[in-house]
């Protein structure tokens, strides 16, 4: 076996773990997941029916679902991401500029996926500020119907 091949065959075997083998993992773990929960759920719904033939199982269906995320939830969570792929897109960037101006190396990755990962965050952002300025109304009405339900 050429020495030589050698770091070029581990950089093709992590680059096939990171990009087929993780994400199908990742899909298959949350399915499984949810799998899971749905057995769970049934099981407890069958053993109140069968302890207590008179059990709304609506009702009880209704309490053990899992809570929905608020509309102020998913606006921060725009918020994060589009703060996270900002800055990485900008750091991304610098440093290929870095590597550019102090090595001379033209042909850096970074300075490609900078450019392509800063606007995603940008659109992000824009979503959080424009959502959050529509949704104001709706917010509040979310809140005021989870303070009288408390």
């Amino acid at each position: 076996m050429n020495l030589n091949l050698l770091p070029e065959m581990i950089v093709k075997i992590f680059f096939l773990i990171g990009v087929v083998a993780l994400p199908v993992l990742i899909v298959w773990l949350n399915n499984r997941r949810k799998i899971n929960e749905a057995n769970q759920r049934t099981q407890i719904v069958l053993a109140a029916v069968e302890k207590n033939a008179e059990t709304d199982v609506e009702d009880l269906l209704r309490q053990m679902a899992p809570q929905k995320t608020l509309l102020k939830e998913k606006l921060l969570t725009k918020l994060l991401w589009g703060s996270i792929l900002t800055l990485l897109g900008l750091a991304l960037t610098a440093f290929g500029c870095y590597l550019i101006a102090g090595r001379g190396d033209e042909r850096n990755l970074f300075i490609l996926l900078g450019p392509f990962i800063m606007p995603v965050g940008i659109a992000f952002l824009i979503n959080y500020y424009v959502g959050r300025k529509i949704l104001a109304k709706e917010i509040e009405a979310e809140q005021n119907q989870l303070l009288k339900q408390a």
